[in-house]
């Protein structure tokens, strides 16, 4: 099994927090996850199960009073439940009594936002990162805060890069053979998000265009969000393009990333770049497959972006450091990939190139960046597809992509999950 980032998280959460909700793309692992920490004597309920889903529905207040110390999976399909622990919680606020697990941000839903504030902790649990399926401790957001990046043993590069990316991190697909029937699994993963899953969350007027709507994003993933372009694929307003944006986030297909600026800089592009969070997913509903991305390597820049982007996001869910995700750019189209900006106000910038070289000119963004935020800039880095660490001046560098997953090897044995 593999050892999972968030699972010392939620022990933790468990020790001193009633209800701890652990949300994340349906077949992340987050099943696997909780049976595990379930295995001492919590009880477990699945709302995929329809008899089970029908009572929780018909009667919330009398199908949490049945339960002591319990796991409900998939609570977003019957968001009621949470009023009903509410509830129960604040007649008994013993830590870890509830554990939850969502396949959709119920958070964002009317009326549930505020209804266990101070009650809950929320952890977000991706699906798995190269330091996981590698099986090691990773070590990069400290390092790269402390200007501490080196080579590792694990560098992959060229080919094997671009196969790497192309797999994704679902457990399921990763243990598949072959790509053709990765990608098979892809698809009926997408199916089922856009046919069901949107369905617990929100009335879609237009399902049946949802597929078109995703490939049309696919091809925008790392670029800046056009609404209007979004909605008018499939003859609807920017507002609308703009709610089924914000419900494909809420079911963890997609993210939106936030502009970072500041009044030092005047020019400065406000516009939220969109990203997929899954590049297997990314490349299936793109229609990418290793032979077309060897034939159009220039393909492949946006695609690994995207990778580096959901890569930093499963690290910031392993670490304790406090950090918020952005990106820059500014009117002369300077501009980093990832901004990383810690709880003390201390930055670092990362840029994304599929190259096997990096020159002084690749660097323009991240100085630029660097002189906006003057002492509160720690480091840039430019990942890219080589073996070696190369300083370009001060407080600035290139490394190797494999970066990202470099640390010291688990104890445990790697194996399934779901």
């Amino acid at each position: 099994m593999y050892e999972r980032f968030v699972e010392h998280r939620a022990k933790e959460a468990l020790s001193d927090t009633p209800v701890v909700l652990i949300v994340g793309p349906r077949r992340a692992g987050k099943t696997t996850l909780v049976q595990k920490m379930g295995e001492d004597g919590r009880t477990y309920v699945t709302l995929d199960d329809q008899t089970v889903l029908d009572a929780a529905r018909s009667d919330p207040a009398g199908f949490i009073r049945g339960f002591d110390r319990a796991i409900v999976d998939e609570i977003q399909r019957a968001p009621d439940l949470l009023l009903a622990i509410k509830k129960t919680v604040d007649e008994d606020y013993r830590p870890g009594r509830f554990m939850l697990t969502g396949s959709a941000n119920v958070l964002t839903l009317p009326k549930v936002a505020d209804s266990l504030a101070g009650r809950m902790e929320t952890i977000r649990m991706l699906p798995l990162a190269r330091a996981e399926i590698e099986g090691c401790t990773p070590t990069f957001l400290d390092r790269l805060f402390d200007r501490a990046l080196e080579a590792g043993r694990n560098a992959i590069v060229g080919d094997d890069l671009v196969r790497l990316v192309l797999l994704g991190g679902f457990p399921e697909a990763i243990r598949r053979e072959s790509e053709r029937r990765r990608q098979d699994w892809a698809r009926s993963y997408l199916t089922s998000v856009l046919t069901r899953d949107l369905k617990d969350i929100a009335e879609i007027e237009k399902l049946t265009e949802l597929p078109k709507f995703v490939r049309l994003l696919s091809e925008y993933s790392s670029q800046l969000v056009n609404y209007s372009q979004f909605g008018g694929s499939i003859g609807v307003s920017h507002k609308t393009g703009q709610r089924y944006v914000a419900l494909l986030e809420q079911v963890f297909l997609v993210a939106t990333l936030q502009p970072w600026y500041t009044n030092a800089l005047k020019r400065i592009a406000k516009t939220p770049k969109l990203h997929f969070l899954d590049t297997g997913l990314l490349a299936t509903a793109r229609g990418l497959t290793f032979d077309r991305m060897k034939a159009d390597r220039g393909a492949f820049g946006a695609v690994l972006e995207t990778f580096v982007f959901s890569e930093i996001m499963k690290l910031m869910s392993a670490s304790d450091l406090r950090l918020t995700p952005y990106h820059f750019r500014d009117q002369q189209m300077r501009e980093v990939d990832i901004v990383l900006e810690r709880d003390d106000g201390m930055i670092v910038g990362i840029e994304v190139k599929a190259s096997a070289t990096v020159k002084s000119g690749d660097f323009g963004g991240l100085r630029t960046l660097a002189e906006a935020c003057g002492d509160r800039f720690a480091y840039g880095v430019v990942l890219y597809d080589s073996t070696d660490v190369v300083p370009f001046g001060d407080r600035l560098a290139a490394a190797p992509l494999s970066t990202l997953w470099n640390g010291e090897p688990l104890m445990k044995k790697k194996g399934g999950s779901r």
